[in-house]
């Protein structure tokens, strides 16, 4: 009857956690849509509360890493039980810094949105809807255990890298003749850049999706052989 106990209460506290790492996916993609909303459609107000809802992400950070830590303290999972929990952690982490992005771009947005309209704007739109894309995918591997789904985000993350270098070059070459447009020129800039570390860690998502589904490691293995292909 005790062992029944036990194996009830951590069916229970595992179940929890990953409840609350999807709330907390959902609450991250959640600021990232309203933050690149108020930039697309100029509202000050979507960018405020993208600002203000951040604390949300950064409490539930908090709360996975104490029910993780209290999972194994408690439980001593084993196998993919245990890689459950690293992973559910580390998913966690990336969540917050992605949402900590999301917060830059609507503080980059609201500035914007304080001067006349910038056209150039909607440049940051292609970048988003990929970089949505690998955040959704990302979240749906770790849900299933996909490991393939995971392991495919890095070859799509290369075309939002591309992407992103155009755009950069393109703003980059507007700045020489900006008629006063400069520093919002700069604020996109840094939106798009933004963008670009968030693509990066919905990669670093899959790959953890990867060690969750089949124990594997590709986090160096993948980037050395990106190096190789490139030489």
């Amino acid at each position: 009857m005790n062992s029944q106990h036990i194996f009830r209460d951590f069916d229970k506290a595992i179940e929890a956690l990953r409840s609350e790492v999807l709330l907390m996916a959902s609450c991250a993609r959640q600021n990232l849509e309203r933050a690149m909303r108020s930039l697309l459609e100029r509202d000050i107000d979507l960018s405020r509360t993208v600002i203000a809802d951040d604390s949300d992400v950064d409490d539930l950070e908090r709360k996975i890493d104490q029910r993780g830590m209290e999972i194994l303290v408690r439980f001593h999972p084993m196998a993919t039980d245990l890689r459950l929990v690293i992973t559910s952690m580390k998913m966690a982490h990336n969540l917050e810094r992605i949402s900590d992005h999301a917060v830059n771009i609507a503080k980059r947005s609201k500035k914007i949105c304080k001067s006349t309209p910038l056209e150039e704007a909607s440049l940051a739109e292609p970048l988003y809807t990929l970089a949505d894309g690998l955040l959704r995918d990302a979240i749906t591997a770790y849900t299933d255990a996909n490991g393939e789904l995971g392991e495919s985000l890095k070859a799509r993350d290369k075309e939002l890298d591309r992407l992103h270098k155009q755009m950069i070059a393109s703003l980059s070459g507007r700045l020489e003749d900006s008629n006063g447009r400069a520093e919002n020129l700069l604020h996109l800039i840094f939106v798009a850049r933004s963008i670009e570390r968030i693509g990066d860690l919905a990669v670093n998502m899959g790959e953890d999706a990867v060690f969750l589904g089949n124990a594997r490691d590709i986090r160096h293995t993948v980037r050395r052989s990106d190096i190789l292909d490139s030489e």
